[in-house]
């Protein structure tokens, strides 16, 4: 079978496991379970616990003991057997603790599939940073389709959404089995006790160009946080209105909300256009920008004659989400030495998933929770808050970021 076809076949279950529940989890938790914009916040913040040190210490494992893509299927396998029993739980203390381990064993298979693609093409002598993108746009296409599947079985508030999930795990954690061998790379030296933990992949900090990426690539982890925890109770909310609880956003905001991820596809295609002219400062500067009208729009649009606002909202967010995290990825690909690959990837899953979906959960949780009053939110001034947020950012970050890009037609070999 075509080695491209594989790829995007892994690619595609490897977001699907994440879409069947990423966006509707917190509709099903405020309007099933009904827990409070603290507690789904909560939730959502477990992915960037684990992800604090999961992606670091199973990247390890990767580039060191044992074949990248047989960690990834056991993990998917792990994790399956998790979402399973998450969805006949129904208290905040126990969903946290099975969503906390789902998350430690799901958050590290991100960068895995990364790291996996990236081996396989590299043995094919393909140019990764043309040939990924438009294979890694079809885990966009699963992300989309699980969301669609979840919707118009009218699962969004339901747990059959995990259901849906552990299923698509359960295949995904065969099939990783059958990819091409991506064995731990054999250098012949003698390592360190530093370099034998995985830690040598800090050495990145050491520069200060990478440096500044990965903290502002954290900062962006938290915008991303904020969407997924809110956009769906946020759609939701306006079917307490007579004028609005019949409208298409509401009884169908997973669809909706899936408009983001269409945008995702045509944008991840756009990326080697974007990085080969314009370099990742630019790139990362458009993303940031694009954080602060996918916040600006959702607070100015509703599901009645603000629709179009919501729309491009949508449309905008694949930009915002694409160009610092696919591109970033890439980045880090390039800027680190090939016996720490997937350490590296793994350290910038900490960033973004990490510590960014941390922050992002606290500070989202507490934003909610202070524009909440007696059960009533005012969305308008959430939004703008994030929007305010992100537009920080980006007046900061072109004068901390040095980084000198020379346009290219071509993109010269890896390392």
């Amino acid at each position: 079978m075509n080695i491209k076809f594989r790829l995007i076949l892994m690619n595609f279950l490897e977001f699907f496991v994440w879409g069947a529940w990423l966006i509707s989890l917190g509709g099903y938790m405020i309007i099933t379970l009904h827990f409070s914009g603290g507690q789904v916040a909560n939730v959502y913040g477990t992915m960037g616990i684990a992800s604090l040190f999961m992606p670091g210490l199973l990247g390890i494992v990767a580039d060191r003991w044992m074949n990248a893509e047989r960690v990834l299927g056991l993990c998917h396998f792990i994790g399956a057997g998790l979402l399973l029993y998450a969805s006949t739980v129904t208290s905040y203390s126990t969903l946290y603790k099975v969503m906390l381990l789902n998350a430690m064993f799901y958050m590290p298979t991100i960068a895995l599939n990364n790291t996996v693609s990236y081996i396989v093409l590299e043995k094919k002598a393909m140019n990764i940073e043309t040939v990924f993108p438009p294979i890694r746009v079809w885990g966009t296409v699963g992300f989309i389709c699980a969301m669609w599947t979840v919707d118009l079985f009218g699962w969004t508030a339901s747990p059959m959404q995990l259901y849906v999930s552990a299923g698509a795990g359960i295949i995904l954690g065969l099939y990783a089995f059958t990819m091409p061998g991506c064995a731990p790379v054999r250098t012949g030296v003698k390592k360190s006790f530093i370099t034998a933990l995985g830690l040598d992949a800090f050495v990145l900090f050491a520069k200060p160009k990478t440096a500044v990426f990965f903290l502002f690539s954290m900062f962006l982890g938290a915008a991303l946080q904020i969407t997924n925890a809110f956009g769906l109770p946020f759609l939701s909310d306006f079917s307490k209105s007579s004028e609005y609880a019949n409208s298409f956003a509401v009884r169908h905001p997973n669809i909706l909300t899936s408009l983001s991820q269409v945008s995702e596809t045509l944008f991840i295609l756009a990326i080697p256009f974007f990085l080969r002219r314009f370099g990742i400062k630019w790139v990362m500067m458009i993303s940031i920008f694009a954080w602060v009208f996918r916040f600006g729009l959702f607070g100015i649009g509703n599901p009645g004659n603000g629709l179009p606002f919501l729309v491009l909202s949508m449309i905008v967010y694949g930009m915002a989400f694409d160009f610092f995290n696919i591109s970033g990825s890439l980045f880090i690909e390039k800027e680190a030495p090939i016996t720490i690959r997937a350490s590296a990837q793994g350290l910038f899953m900490i960033m973004t998933n990490g510590l960014g979906a941390w922050l992002g959960g606290e500070g989202s949780g507490w934003v909610v929770d202070h524009f909440t009053v007696n059960g009533v939110k005012d969305w308008q001034s959430i939004w703008f808050t994030f929007s305010g947020y992100a537009l920080i950012l980006g007046i900061i970050f072109p004068f901390v970021f040095r980084y000198r890009h020379v346009p290219t037609d071509k993109i010269g070999p890896h390392h």
